[in-house]
């Protein structure tokens, strides 16, 4: 239990009467309220210090609570049931916040995945849509230029191509040198190297 203190007009500490501290706290007496906060200040920012790991939020915490007594009209039966409202006021007001954060984080968790999840599918909806840009190309080149670039697309190597297509090498790479340029003059660099043409 906390003994209260009060300060005569010399500076010296001296005892006061229970009865009279508790109706200088409820009438809001300055003097009364410094004694309360210099009594209850650091436990409860310790306490506080229990819920939060940080002492700047358990600190703000316990001013936040000292402001809110001082500006309503809260009356205390006794210095039990200040030291009751105080520290169960403490222990909402932390919890509250911890439950806050929870909320928090799980937004935060929830809105980065969606916006992942929004950025991949706009991203597939945008490469689909260059795939078929790029087939549409595709189909304007002539046909056996057409033809070695398809394979090329598949995944055959020169060499394979020209093998598959019995053509020489220097044709094969003539021609896809020509779907190439042809491609890049009507999609752009910047597709091309989207699409891992290049």
């Amino acid at each position: 239990m906390f003994v209260f203190f009060v300060y005569n007009s010399r500076g010296v500490r001296m005892n006061e009467k229970r009865e009279s501290f508790l109706l200088r706290i409820n009438a809001k007496e300055r003097q009364a309220f410094h004694v309360l906060f210099a009594e209850y200040y650091r436990p409860l920012v310790l306490f506080a210090m229990h819920y939060l790991d940080e002492q700047e939020e358990a600190e703000d915490v316990v001013q936040d609570l000292f402001v809110s007594v001082w500006e309503k009209k809260e009356a205390f039966l006794s210095e039990k049931s200040i030291h009751a409202f105080l520290y169960n006021s403490v222990r909402n007001i932390c919890l509250n916040r911890l439950k806050h954060r929870k909320v928090e984080e799980k937004y935060l968790d929830y809105s980065m995945n969606f916006a992942s999840l929004k950025e991949e599918e706009d991203y597939e909806v945008m490469k689909e849509d260059l795939y078929e840009r790029l087939f549409r190309v595709i189909e304007e080149l002539p046909p056996r230029c057409r033809e070695i670039f398809l394979l090329h697309l598949d995944g055959k190597k020169n060499e394979e191509i020209a093998e598959q297509l019995n053509l020489s090498l220097l044709t094969v790479k003539t021609q896809k040198k020509k779907a190439m340029n042809y491609i890049r003059k009507r999609l752009g660099m910047a597709v091309v190297c989207m699409l891992g043409l290049l």
